[in-house]
């Protein structure tokens, strides 16, 4: 994909302020208010729903697309979708939660499966566009609606997509490697630039974001080749090219799954906490843990949560026929390899995301419940070879996390 074509795809256009798009405050259970600001961890939004699960016949398909690119579809996607979809009074029996496990081949037969038995809406994140694009058309052949989970299928035929603002994921990427650049006065930067997989959409726009930060800067850039999530080969890119140039001394990373191998791989070389930063994105626990312990600046947080609960609630809006409010499809996407003018500008769900340090966890993931501070701040040290280093549970400490 070119530059022309990703500044294509990154031009969101929102339809209003969240302010604007809100809908009036919800009086009473017969009068549903729901919008992308009035979803919560509570998930009691989603209760407003239920005359529109009553209205509805079928079931409600999601695929999610593998275990390896994050671990957020099994530790969040998945439980938060069933819970939503639970709280709306969707029974046992009217929705199905799957996961490809990295195959395009499962992911199509899953959707074929779906729709044969009864399902009325498909909710897919697709593993490629290819894939995506197969799995819209037999859709649209037997009379299914299908949403864009997470990632846009190009040139696809789906009816609404549901997401993060993700050049603005890739944006507060750029920032975070910045700004820790500065705070930990790294001397003449010469950064390691990662990306995502060639084959995700959003991996392109997440690199359009903080590509356009970096190039504000006077830093010596080093690219990866290809790109990829799985962290393994991440870290054999990464191996290569810091064999090849010792000088690196920042790494962006995309996501904390990237990050998590080559900073173990780095300590044990004898990395220093707060010598050569890491970005990352998913709010993983992992992730956090390298944040407070001082060897990655921050990671985005995208919560689950929240895209989960809209995504159920589109869904539950298309199996009763009943068009969605503005204040949930709050803008449109462009898909520059669209087949007609009809999947040009696909209506969508558009989501904020955020940059969280250590200074901002406890307000952010351990509120929401996103991770547990019993599970962040165990009593373990981080595996730094030769080094005296803090437990997990000091670090908390130092940062107020309690």
């Amino acid at each position: 994909m070119n530059f022309k074509t990703a500044r294509i795809l990154a031009s969101v256009t929102l339809v209003g302020s969240v302010a604007a798009a809100m809908l009036p405050a919800v009086s009473s259970a017969s009068t549903p208010t729901v919008s992308d600001s009035t979803f919560n961890t509570s998930l009691s939004t989603m209760k407003y729903l239920k005359s529109i699960v009553a209205k509805g016949t079928g079931k409600i398909a999601v695929i999610l697309p593998d275990t390896t690119s994050s671990t957020r579809y099994t530790e969040f996607d998945a439980p938060y979708l069933k819970a939503s979809f639970a709280a709306a009074g969707l029974s046992a029996s009217q929705y199905i939660i799957q996961n490809a496990q990295g195959s395009t081949t499962t992911q199509l037969t899953d959707a074929q499966a779906d729709i044969t038995n009864g399902a009325k809406v498909l909710l897919v994140d697709a593993l490629d566009s290819t894939t995506g694009a197969n799995i819209e058309k037999y859709a649209k052949q037997h009379g299914v609606k299908v949403i864009d989970y997470d990632r846009l299928v190009l040139g696809g035929s789906r009816n609404y997509y549901v997401s993060f603002n993700n050049v603005a994921v890739g944006t507060l990427i750029g920032q975070g490697v910045v700004s820790c650049i500065s705070a930990w006065m790294v001397p003449k930067p010469v950064v390691y630039v990662m990306k995502g997989s060639p084959t995700d959409n959003n991996a392109t726009l997440f690199a359009q974001g903080y590509n356009a930060v970096l190039a504000k800067q006077h830093y010596t850039l080093v690219k990866q080749g290809t790109g990829t999530w799985d962290a393994p080969t991440a870290l054999v890119d990464f191996k290569a090219a810091y064999t090849a140039n010792k000088k690196i001394n920042a790494v962006v990373t995309p996501n904390d799954e990237n990050a998590a191998p080559i900073i173990g791989y780095l300590q044990s070389l004898g990395l220093k906490p707060k010598s050569i930063p890491f970005t990352g994105q998913d709010a993983t626990l992992t992730g956090f843990q390298n944040i407070i312990s001082g060897y990655q600046c921050g990671t985005v947080y995208k919560p689950i949560w929240l895209e989960a609960q809209a995504a159920a609630a589109l869904a539950i809006y298309l199996r009763a026929g009943v068009t969605p409010p503005m204040g949930l499809v709050n803008g449109t996407t462009p898909d520059s390899m669209a087949t007609s003018a009809a999947s040009k500008n696909v209506a969508s769900v558009l989501l904020t995301p955020s940059w969280v340090t250590a200074s901002k966890i406890e307000a952010t993931v351990i509120k929401d419940k996103v991770i547990k501070v019993s599970d962040l701040c165990t009593n373990v040290a981080p595996k730094v070879h030769g080094q005296t280093v803090p437990t997990f549970k000091a670090d908390c400490k130092t940062y107020g996390i309690k």
